[in-house]
C-alpha cells in the first residue's frame, strides 16, 4: 500500500516540475525551440514575463552545464541575463540558440589566431546592444542626421516596422527581421553592428559578425575574416515555419511616422508606400493598387533590364522605378498573375520571340530570326505569317494589316479574318474560330464542315488548293499524313 502511495506522489510531483518553473505557474506558454552547436534541439515552454536568466537555469541543466557557462543568442544579439522573453518578440515555436561560453583566454587565442579585425566582446553584453534587432532599429526610411535629432515622442513611432508579402498569409503582414550567417546558413550569429539602412539588409557582405552555429566558428576566407551577416524576414502573424520560414521584404510600405498626405487621394493613412524617387512621393495601399490596376488593364508596365516588369512613380520622376516586384503582389491573385503573363510576353518580344495572334490564345513563341511561317505549337496550333500575324500566306504580305484600300480612301479597312470573328452572337463567334481558317493564298475565310484536309479555296481567281492542318500547298506529304484527319 506504501509503495503506491509513494507512486502517486512521485508522479504527482513530477507533473508539478513540468507546470512550475522557479515556483512561476506556466499559464501564457510559449512554445520555443532551443538549438546549440552540438547539433540538439530542445524543446521548452517559457513565460513572456519571464527573463533569460530563467531560461539559462532552465536549458543548461539538459545541456550538462551551468546557467553562467551558457549564452543566449537571438536575431544577431546575444541576450542579456535581465532580457524578457516579452522584448525578444517572440513567437510560437520561435528558435533561440544556446551556445557554450567560452573561457575568455580561450576567445581571445581564437581570435588572434584567425586574424579578427574586430575583437569580440567577452563580458556581459550591454541592455541596448543585448537586445534583438527589431528591438535595437530604428525605421530605416530615417538618415542618420534626422536619427540624431530624433525626439522621445518621434522614437516610440520610429521603432523600426517590417512589412512583408507573405506566401501563406497571401497578404501584407506585418514582419520580423532575422539573421543567419552567410555561409552556413546557421541562427547562432551575433552582427557587429546595428543595420543603419535597407542596403544593409538587401545587399550581401555588409555587416560583419561572429557565427557560432558550428563548434569551428565559421571565416569568410583564407585569411580568417569574419563571415558576413545574411538578413531575412519571416511574417509575425502566424506561427513560425522554422528557420528556414521566409517573406518577402516590401522595403518601399513604411509606418507613416511623418502624416504625409497621399498623392492621389490626399488622405493621411497608418501605412504607405513611398516611391523610390529623390521626391520620395507617398501613396496608401488603395491608391497603389489602383495605380497598379490601371496601368496592368492598359499594359503600361514598363521593362527594367534589371528590376523586371515594374512602374515608376505616377509623378513622372525620373530614377523612380520600383526594385523589388514582390510589391506587386499587393493586387489580387488573379490580377497579379495576369501581370506575370504580361511579363513573360513582354520577355519574349524583347528576346525577338512573337505572340500568337489568335484571339483567347497569346502564346509566346521564340523562333529563329527567318524564321516566317510560325506554328503555335504547345498552344492553339494556329499557323501564321511573322511578319503581318496573319494566317500563313505564300507571296507577299498584303500592305495595311491586308487591306486592299487605297491609302488616301475614306472606306473603313476590314481585315476578313478579323471581321469573321467580329460578330454579335457569341455562338457564332466560337464557331467560326473552330470551323473556318484563311486561305493561304488570299486568306479568303474558308469553312470547313467535314470530309478530308484537302481544300480548295473558292474565291474566283484564286482557286488554292492548300491543306487544312499544315496551312500550305497541298502536297503528297500531306496526302499521306494527314488526308483525312
Amino acid at each position: 500500500m506504501s509503495f503506491i502511495f509513494e507512486l502517486i506522489t512521485s508522479f504527482v510531483r513530477k507533473m508539478l516540475e513540468l507546470l512550475t518553473f522557479g515556483g512561476k505557474t506556466l499559464k501564457n506558454t510559449l512554445k520555443i525551440y532551443v538549438k546549440t552547436n552540438t547539433g540538439r534541439t530542445l524543446t521548452v515552454n517559457l513565460e513572456p514575463q519571464w527573463d533569460i536568466k530563467n531560461v539559462k537555469e532552465l536549458v543548461a541543466p539538459q545541456l550538462g552545464l551551468q546557467p553562467e557557462e551558457v549564452k543566449i543568442i537571438f536575431a544577431g544579439k546575444e541576450l542579456s541575463d535581465a532580457t524578457t522573453i516579452m522584448q525578444c518578440d517572440l513567437g510560437q515555436q520561435s528558435t533561440l540558440h544556446a551556445i557554450r561560453m567560452r573561457p575568455p583566454t580561450i576567445q581571445r587565442e581564437k581570435l588572434l589566431s584567425m586574424s579578427f579585425e574586430e575583437e569580440e566582446p567577452t563580458g556581459t553584453p550591454t541592455e541596448e546592444a543585448s537586445k534583438p534587432l527589431n528591438e535595437t532599429l530604428l525605421d530605416l526610411q530615417l538618415e542618420n542626421d534626422e536619427r540624431l535629432n530624433i525626439t522621445d515622442e518621434y522614437r516610440v513611432r520610429a521603432k523600426a516596422h517590417f512589412f512583408v508579402h507573405c506566401g501563406q498569409c497571401d497578404k501584407l503582414c506585418n514582419g520580423k527581421l532575422r539573421v543567419r550567417c552567410s555561409l552556413c546558413k546557421g541562427g547562432a550569429f551575433t552582427v557587429h553592428r546595428d543595420p543603419e539602412c535597407w542596403d544593409d539588409v538587401l545587399k550581401p557582405r555588409r555587416i560583419p559578425g561572429h557565427c557560432e552555429s558550428l563548434e569551428i566558428a565559421c571565416v569568410d576566407n583564407a585569411a580568417g575574416d569574419p563571415p558576413y551577416a545574411e538578413f531575412y524576414f519571416k511574417c509575425a502573424e502566424h506561427v513560425s515555419g522554422g528557420e528556414k520560414d521566409f517573406a518577402a521584404p516590401l522595403n518601399l510600405i513604411k509606418n507613416n511616422i511623418k502624416d504625409v498626405p497621399c498623392l492621389a487621394c490626399t488622405d493621411v493613412s497608418e501605412t504607405v508606400l513611398v516611391f523610390p524617387c529623390a521626391a520620395q512621393h507617398v501613396t496608401c495601399i488603395d491608391c497603389f493598387r489602383q495605380y497598379c490596376r490601371s496601368r496592368l488593364g492598359e499594359r503600361q508596365f514598363m521593362p527594367h533590364p534589371d528590376f523586371g516588369y515594374t512602374l515608376p512613380c505616377p509623378a513622372g520622376c525620373e530614377h523612380s522605378f520600383i526594385e523589388e516586384i514582390h510589391h506587386f503582389k499587393l493586387l489580387t491573385r488573379e490580377e497579379y498573375d495576369r501581370y506575370q503573363r504580361f511579363a513573360t510576353e513582354e520577355y519574349v518580344l524583347q528576346a525577338g520571340g512573337v505572340l500568337c495572334p489568335q484571339p483567347g490564345c497569346g502564346m509566346g513563341l521564340l523562333v529563329d530570326p527567318d524564321c516566317r511561317k510560325v506554328t503555335c505549337q504547345n498552344g492553339c496550333g494556329y499557323v501564321f505569317c511573322r511578319n503581318c500575324l496573319q494566317g500563313y500566306h505564300i507571296g507577299d504580305c498584303l500592305p495595311n494589316g491586308g487591306s486592299t484600300s487605297a491609302p488616301n480612301s475614306c472606306e473603313y479597312a476590314v481585315d476578313p479574318n478579323r471581321a469573321a470573328e467580329a460578330r454579335w452572337e457569341e455562338a457564332t463567334n466560337v464557331t467560326i474560330k473552330v470551323s473556318t481558317k484563311p486561305c493561304p493564298k488570299c486568306r479568303t475565310p474558308t469553312e470547313r464542315d467535314g470530309g478530308c484536309m484537302h481544300m480548295v479555296c473558292t474565291r474566283a481567281g484564286c482557286g488554292f488548293e492548300w491543306c487544312w492542318v499544315c496551312q500550305t500547298e497541298w502536297t503528297r506529304d500531306c496526302m499521306g499524313a494527314h488526308w483525312f484527319g
